[in-house]
């Protein structure tokens, strides 16, 4: 299988570095004649200087190459939402496209196909930082800023960085199944599938403070009554407009309703309760505004697709752990194929 991972100077390493990893390690379970075939394509042949400073050598320009790619993957980097790619570029990416098995992007390489009107009336997903801005360049995109990943027909795209890696894992296991994709996630010490979406790392609100003052002022607001019930009239009042004129500009800036908005500062404010502290979970759903801790749980599955124990086991640390312990870790793989790493402390 021929693949295309397309990059630029600026690219973000782990772009790149991922997805070679995964189909390398891959290649070692496969006979030669099955192995995936990669390229690293640029604009020609030469050296890509990627914004970390590391320098990659690429072997391939697409100028001068005429073979077709049953895989194309487009590398994201820092610089990537305002490049304007040559016409030429975007021309070759459309071809590659129409022939192409499958294509999608790493990262924010959404914006690259974007640009070759490759997003329109597709789900797709981006790094969450970039979500706003890729939904407003492309309106035709119907962006999910949450998604790990996206699969919508032959297009994929995934979130920020090392979702690449999530990314490639699934194509594996959508070519050689899933307990090779198992094997590979295991050799690499990953997820064979992550829990939860973006939003378990960076909070995502989507709006623009700095062009919304309102809303900015309504995140102020909420944060220091998360404990409270909260309608709308009262978050009106809260900034001296009325309900009608909050609706108006909530809807236009926000772009979520405000119950919604309301939720995710819950979600937030509970998961850094539950990063740093060693409350109850049923005190975190009180001090948060959830009317108990089954609904803490319900909102967290649905938001997360995680437990707030189980995001509280993931992201709290060694809060708890004695310094004098000593602590053992083993990698397993359950039957579902997610990796764990279980934590094993014995008294020094």
């Amino acid at each position: 299988m021929k693949v295309a991972l397309v990059l630029f100077d600026g690219v973000q390493a782990l772009d790149v570095a991922g997805p070679l990893d995964v189909f390398a390690e891959a290649n070692t379970h496969l006979p030669a004649h099955q192995r995936y075939e990669v390229s690293l394509v640029g604009r020609e042949a030469g050296v890509v200087t990627c914004s970390n400073g590391m320098q990659v050598l690429v072997p391939v320009g697409y100028l001068d190459s005429d073979i077709q790619y049953d895989l194309l993957l487009v590398a994201g980097g820092p610089e990537l939402p305002d490049w304007d790619p040559p016409r030429e570029f975007l021309a070759w990416l459309r071809r590659q496209a129409r022939g192409a098995a499958r294509f999608g992007s790493v990262c924010n390489g959404a914006f690259v196909l974007g640009h070759a009107g490759l997003l329109d009336g597709k789900q797709v997903t981006t790094h969450w930082s970039d979500a706003g801005h890729l939904a407003d360049a492309f309106p035709q995109a119907r962006v999910q800023p949450e998604r790990i990943f996206i699969r919508d027909g032959r297009l994929f795209t995934s979130a920020g960085v090392s979702a690449g890696i999530d990314l490639c894992l699934s194509l594996v296991a959508e070519d050689w199944g899933h307990e090779h994709a198992v094997r590979v996630a295991k050799r690499l010490v990953v997820y064979i599938q992550r829990e939860g979406g973006q939003s378990q790392y960076s909070p995502y609100i989507g709006a623009d403070k700095e062009e919304a003052p309102l809303i900015g002022k309504v995140h102020r607001y909420v944060t220091d009554h998360i404990a409270d019930a909260l309608s709308i009239e009262q978050l009106a009042s809260a900034v001296s407009v009325s309900r009608r004129t909050f609706s108006r500009v909530f809807a236009k800036y926000a772009k979520v309703t405000p119950s919604a908005f309301v939720e995710q500062v819950r979600v937030d404010s509970a998961r850094k309760l539950l990063e740093e502290s060693d409350a109850p979970l049923k005190t975190v759903a009180y001090k948060c505004g959830f009317h108990n801790a089954t609904h803490m749980r319900t909102t967290f599955a649905r938001r997360l697709n995680v437990t707030p124990r189980q995001y509280r086991e993931r992201f709290r640390g060694t809060v708890g752990i004695q310094p004098a312990a000593r602590v053992h870790v083993d990698v397993d793989v359950d039957l579902v194929g997610h990796i764990e790493l279980v934590e094993l402390a014995e008294a020094a």
